[in-house]
């Protein structure tokens, strides 16, 4: 991995061992070595590389909240700004639990979209109106609630190549 304007630019060895990572991070060094050809020592420097450089952020589990009997709905909210506080509003969403993903927009408004959880439609009521509707800058605010789950993925190293830089 070598740094060109503070972004890393990875090699197919380093490639392959993000591949490896996300199929399954708990598999040791050798593991990795062995299917990739290289040292466990080798694979070690590298990914000490990776991680320092922040191309891995961290290592986790992801939790199906059904599948342990978590009662919860998610909603989709929907944020009009004024254009001058569409910033500050989406850094303050983004520091909330319930929240779990935050992004802004330029389409032909500006727009925060959030991912909410809560645990009931009272719940999320009452994040929406106390917590998101009170903030300076809020024009309007739209929620979907999200009734049924086609597809939920992360983004895998394993389906997309264009763009990484080698």
């Amino acid at each position: 991995m070598k740094l060109k304007k503070n972004e890393a630019s990875l090699d197919q060895a380093d490639l392959e061992i993000l591949k490896a990572l996300q199929e399954d991070s708990r598999q040791t060094y050798t593991a990795i070595g062995k299917r990739l050809g290289i040292t466990h020592s080798t694979v070690y420097d590298r990914i000490r590389k990776m991680e320092k450089q922040k191309v891995i952020r961290n290592y986790t589990t992801f939790i199906d909240l059904e599948k342990v009997g978590v009662k919860h709905i998610l909603a989709i909210v929907t944020v009009y700004t004024d254009p001058k506080e569409t910033e500050r509003v989406a850094e303050k969403l983004a520091k909330s639990p319930e929240v779990l993903e935050v992004y802004t927009s330029l389409s032909d408004e500006l727009l925060i979209m959030a991912k909410i959880v809560a645990a009931t439609q009272e719940d999320l009521h009452a994040f929406v109106a106390n917590s998101i509707a009170p903030l300076d800058g809020v024009l309007r605010i739209r929620t979907s609630m999200i009734t049924k789950k086609l597809k939920e993925t992360h983004f895998s190293i394993n389906n997309y190549t264009r763009g990484l830089h080698l």
